[in-house]
């Protein structure tokens, strides 16, 4: 654990490693007991958190708007984008992101997990063309291509059975900004494969219809909300959390 000189004391690598997780252990206690003596006490606070546009401005808006209405002594900065933005440089607390975290060392917690994309268009687009049976026949269909950072996904992949079918797909639209995808769909405009959570609202009030491919899925898109500190994890960030499970279950109820 340590390294002795005539003069000096110093941690091992594996002894600033056990340091390491004694500060996450004793982050975790402070917490749990900052929770516990503030149960009862009104929540206050800043909620810096940033979402995915489609879901930010036709959900997680509503869903804050209401939580401050129960907590109004709480503020609230939300920054909406598709793309990942910096949490360290952006002093963003909380960000709701779908897929599952590439960064290790970023806090990831849950909102939901079995939540998958589904292919969709509206009625007018399927009535003038028809509805694709297969993955493969996506290629003649326009498909609306979402954006993220440098890349576009105009590669569709669906799961069968524990087998996969990827299919080149192209279309005349495309967009870095998911909610634009989405008036696209509605609008008429060609396919799209949107979050269950983004559309779930369109497809229930008949804007979109979801088109199924046979037994041929897409793998899920689980959502998290993704901390950069454990030390950030408060009442009021737990509080958040907490209701934005409730909200999500009751929207894909």
């Amino acid at each position: 654990m340590f390294i002795r000189s005539t003069r000096k004391l110093r941690l091992t690598n594996q002894g600033e490693q056990f340091l390491q997780h004694c500060k996450d252990a004793l982050g975790i206690l402070d917490n749990a007991y900052a929770e516990l003596q503030n149960n009862d006490a009104e929540l206050t606070g800043t909620i810096r958190m940033s979402a995915p546009s489609d879901l930010g401005r036709n959900c997680v808006l509503r869903w804050l708007d209401d939580f401050m209405q129960t907590h109004p002594t709480v503020d609230l900065h939300l920054h909406v984008s598709d793309g990942h933005v910096d949490l360290y440089g952006q002093q963003i607390d909380l960000a709701l992101r779908y897929g599952s975290p590439k960064d290790s060392s970023l806090i990831a917690l849950p909102i939901v997990l079995d939540n998958r994309p589904m292919l969709c268009a509206s009625p007018a687009y399927l009535e003038k063309f028809g509805e694709p049976k297969t993955p493969q026949s996506l290629a003649e269909h326009n498909c609306l291509c979402l954006g993220h950072n440098d890349k576009y996904f105009s590669q569709w992949t669906f799961e069968r059975s524990g087998k996969q079918a990827s299919v080149a797909v192209s279309g005349n639209r495309r967009s870095k900004d998911g909610d634009v995808v989405r008036r696209w769909a509605i609008m008429g405009h060609g396919l799209a494969l949107k979050s269950r959570l983004d559309i779930i609202s369109d497809i229930k009030e008949g804007r979109l219809i979801e088109i199924k491919l046979g037994d041929w899925q897409v793998a899920p898109y689980p959502l998290y909300l993704i901390c950069p500190e454990r030390r950030l994890i408060d009442p009021l960030f737990n509080a958040v959390k907490e209701y934005l499970i409730d909200c999500v279950q009751n929207v894909l109820a």
